[in-house]
């Protein structure tokens, strides 16, 4: 810190506002809020910091703030100010699109239904958000078809082809009883909430009718219809009978990126979901407020938000007091959650797979030969182990060439129990076993090796290498105290940082990937086939039920090592939380 940001850290008040972080030509770069300004401010430059949030910190050369009154206040002035100066280091919601609705426009003369996006309107009867604007007219389309109302925009003056097609009640020539449309606008209502029961049967009796009369066109595009139906239904996968709306929110966690997932819920049917994959900033509950607080200025916010913890619910219920937020510990709604934060996993783990899936692979292989000083690794294989308390411990080898996995060359090691564990030793025997034979074998030898530790690992596999005469180039992945991966490390233990090199980060990335998923489905396999004692049964307050939410989550001892109190909560209270991490820091 320079002395005018220890100066300005000392002056600031326990009092709740908006801090602006600026560049030394007094550009702001970063917009925050805070419950305590000094607590808050103070705590970019007193603790260690990763990726992004060590880059805004290392250019801030001073920063102004603005008290408030409340925090809720804080949270305004905040989001006013990021659309005002669009802060580089500010998460920024691109996409402020609404999603389509569909209305029933009840309060004119003659009814008719329409796709909406501002549903302000009281006197019409709104449906949805649907996922996007195909499916919105996919679903009015067979409105119009099914319900006789009208489709001119303004009535015309003479009759149009829909009169004539029996699909509109035609008030340009004719007086339509007021009764009638009541009852049309009733059974589309009813229609739209699901109960569309009469209408299936109504289009079967249809379809049989005119199969009977040769009429086969006709009997087609009834069943064009009720494969339409059918399939709006089977869309609308989890249903609740309340028919509340509903928004359900979950994160998930993984070298310093966050994935957040809004599963959207209407009239007791979830109709589709939000994703959002960033590099995290700051705590991870205000990230979430954060970016929860962007996505409802554009979105309609719902009778109920269901988050997985209790503390996002007192942070979230400060801010949208208007709404019911919830934190579930069982039930229904909490099962729903568990399969957000499953969609949460999988969106970030999407995020690492596909991201920059543009660049030039050969490049980036050259560009790793050059950092490890040696000839272009076309050919790399990499190494994990997996076990849960030392059970059922697995080792597993995935090889890529050319940038590209080559599942067929994947071979999975059931380890000896006297090394599960000890990672070390895992490794030692994993490498001995792999090499040993590819040389009795006499096959090819990979370009690289790259094991998924720090230099212990690298070591450790250097030593069994010499020891059965294989000369093979190594390199490793370096996690930091948050385990992250945070650095590449050669066979002499020269780290190369990889976080601000994007594409050869995300290029390890999905190598990663690969092999700790390969790593955890083998052990999975392996540790469905045997009983064993797990550390759960020590922790008070985790039975069979979260017992087996935690092995669902996290397979492997240091996913679990590796997972913060907030990604816990989630899953347990957060007392129960505390213990698991206790208990697991002491664990040797």
């Amino acid at each position: 810190m320079n002395e005018i940001l220890k100066k300005q850290i000392e002056l600031l008040p326990d009092k709740p506002g908006s801090y602006q972080m600026r560049d030394k030509d007094d550009n702001i770069i970063y917009i925050g809020k805070a419950k305590n300004l000094k607590k808050r401010v103070s705590q970019y430059f007193l603790r260690p910091q990763n990726g992004k949030t060590a880059s805004m910190v290392f250019n801030v050369d001073h920063f102004s703030i603005i008290i408030t009154n409340t925090e809720k206040e804080a949270l305004i002035l905040e989001m006013n100010l990021i659309q005002k100066y669009h802060p580089r280091y500010n998460i920024l919601l691109m996409d402020d699109k609404r999603y389509p609705y569909l209305a029933i426009h009840k309060g004119v003369k003659h009814p008719y239904v329409s796709i909406a996006r501002n549903i302000n309107d009281r006197k019409s009867e709104f449906f949805g958000p649907y996922p996007n604007s195909g499916a919105c007219y996919e679903t009015l389309n067979i409105i119009n078809k099914l319900f006789p109302l009208r489709k001119c925009k303004t009535v015309p003056t003479s009759p149009c082809l829909y009169y004539h097609l029996n699909q509109c009640l035609g008030p340009c020539v004719n007086e339509v009883d007021p009764q009638i449309y009541r009852e049309i606008c009733e059974n589309i209502s009813k229609f739209l909430k699901g109960n569309n029961k009469e209408v299936v049967n109504e289009l079967k009796e249809k379809i049989s009718i005119a199969s009977e009369n040769l009429e086969f066109e006709k009997a087609k595009e009834y069943k064009t219809m009720l494969d339409s139906i059918l399939a709006i239904s089977e869309k609308q996968y989890m249903e609740l009978k309340d028919k509340i709306d509903r928004d359900f929110v979950s994160f998930n966690l993984r070298d310093n990126y966050i994935g957040i997932v809004v599963l959207i819920m209407r009239k007791g049917m979830i109709i589709f979901k939000r994703s959002f994959v960033y590099e995290l900033m700051g705590e991870v509950n205000d990230f979430v407020v954060d970016i929860l607080t962007q996505y409802y200025l554009k979105n309609t916010l719902p009778k109920e938000i269901i988050v997985p913890t209790e503390e996002l619910k007192e942070l979230l219920s400060s801010y949208f007091s208007e709404v019911d937020i919830i934190a579930p510990t069982r039930g229904q709604l909490f099962e729903i959650l568990q399969t957000t934060k499953e969609n949460a996993k999988e969106a970030l783990e999407q995020h690492f797979m596909t991201a920059r899936l543009e660049d030039d692979c050969i490049k980036i292989l050259e560009h790793l030969g050059e950092i490890l000083k040696i000839k272009t690794p076309y050919r790399i294989e990499l190494f994990d182990n997996s076990h849960l308390m030392g059970t059922n411990a697995v080792g597993a080898m995935v090889c890529f060439i050319n940038g590209e996995p080559v599942k067929k060359m994947f071979r999975k090691f059931n380890l000896d129990n006297k090394n599960t564990k000890d990672d070390l030793e895992s490794m030692k025997e994993v490498i001995f076993r792999r090499y040993s034979r590819l040389k009795q074998e006499n096959q090819s030898y990979p370009d690289l090796i790259i094991v998924d530790g720090g230099y212990n690992q690298l070591v450790a596999a250097k030593q069994i290498l010499k020891s059965i005469d294989v000369d093979i180039n190594l390199a490793g992945l370096v996690k930091n105290d948050k385990h992250q991966t945070s650095a590449l490390m050669d066979e002499n233990g020269n780290e190369y940082e990889i976080n601000d090199d994007k594409p050869l980060f995300y290029f390890l990335t999905r190598m990663q990937n690969e092999v700790h998923r390969f790593a955890i489905s083998s052990h999975i396999n392996k540790r469905k086939k045997s009983m064993f004692k797990s550390i759960f049964d020590e922790i008070e307050g985790i039975g069979a039920k979260r017992k087996e939410l935690l092995l669902k989550n996290y397979p492997t001892l240091q996913e679990l090592k590796s997972a913060r109190i907030e990604e816990l909560e989630q899953i347990i209270p957060k007392k129960v939380a505390i213990d698991l991490k206790e208990k697991l820091e002491n664990l040797k």
